[in-house]
């Protein structure tokens, strides 16, 4: 199996000595090295050259999920297209679509000259792998170098707004075409791309209808393009911080999701407030809803 080799600042030995030994490796100094690490399925060595090499059936995930993003900062590895793709773009995402409680939130980031770049030194990845308060933190950064936009749908709108559409596809492509129009108008650019979550058609004429034209890209797994995975952080922080709100307003933690718990506070807030507060609260399609009042 073909080992991965790349060079790094030996300024960086100790960080990645310290992650290594969280993430649950093994450490031993062999000749030559600053140390070597070893745990079932990948092993890696940094040699005082500041070489480091990795193998084992398991780098891709490894060097994916931790080197790129932690130490690297660059994605060519495991997504090649980002070495030549730094071209100025409009990423955009979602978040709270399957969430019973709280708003649906999309939100979009321009990444122009240089910008890809600056995402990856922020340390951008996909917001599915980070915890929420790593994302409220990382996207108040997003939010203060990048032009951004976020459409934020409390329940009370979001639910006048889905009896109108009656399709939640054609729901979240209004929220995307209305972010993309946003960003657009905003820096001028006319290249998109999003987490596809449907048929193309249905984004596209959503955009046709706000007569948009642009170039738009949709593929699956979306947040592996450094703008759009911006774009899940800033989605998701506006969706914590959304659910936070209306727990607040109504004095009952709201859970994430739609789980028993989910129904737990649904009853709780029903006792409290009256069946009506879940139209704030709530998005009311859902078949919890049912669950709730039953």
């Amino acid at each position: 199996m073909t080992a991965f080799v790349t060079k790094i600042d030996l300024a960086l030995s100790e960080k990645l000595r310290t992650d290594l030994i969280d993430q649950g490796f093994e450490l031993s100094n062999p000749p030559y090295t600053v140390f070597a690490a070893k745990k079932k399925g990948v092993s890696c060595s940094l040699y005082t050259s500041g070489k480091l090499m990795v193998q084992g059936k398991e780098k891709q995930e490894f060097i994916e999920f931790y080197l790129e993003p932690e130490i690297l900062k660059d994605l060519s590895f495991s997504h090649p297209e980002t070495l030549v793709d730094s071209k100025p773009r409009i990423g955009i995402d979602e978040a709270g679509k399957g969430d019973f409680f709280g708003p649906l939130c999309v939100a979009g980031v321009y990444a122009g000259e240089g910008g890809v770049q600056k995402l990856l030194d922020l340390g951008v990845r996909d917001s599915k792998r980070m915890k929420d308060p790593a994302i409220v933190a990382l996207a108040s950064q997003i939010r203060s170098k990048f032009p951004h936009s976020i459409v934020r749908l409390y329940p009370e709108k979001y639910n006048e707004l889905y009896a109108k559409f009656k399709n939640l596809n054609h729901l979240l492509a209004w929220g995307h075409a209305t972010a993309i129009e946003d960003l657009v108008e905003s820096t001028g650019c006319r290249r998109a791309i999003i987490d596809q979550f449907a048929s193309e058609h249905v984004v596209e004429n959503a955009l046709k209808r706000k007569q948009l034209e642009l170039e738009l890209f949709q593929r699956h797994y979306g947040e592996e393009d450094p703008v759009v995975a911006a774009a899940s952080i800033l989605a998701r922080a506006a969706f914590v911080e959304g659910i936070d709100n209306l727990g607040k307003m109504t004095g009952i933690t709201l859970p994430k999701g739609a789980s028993p718990l989910v129904i737990k506070a649904g009853k709780s807030v029903v006792a409290k407030h009256g069946k009506e507060m879940l139209n704030k609260v709530g998005k009311l399609h859902f078949k919890t809803l049912d669950v709730i009042l039953g």
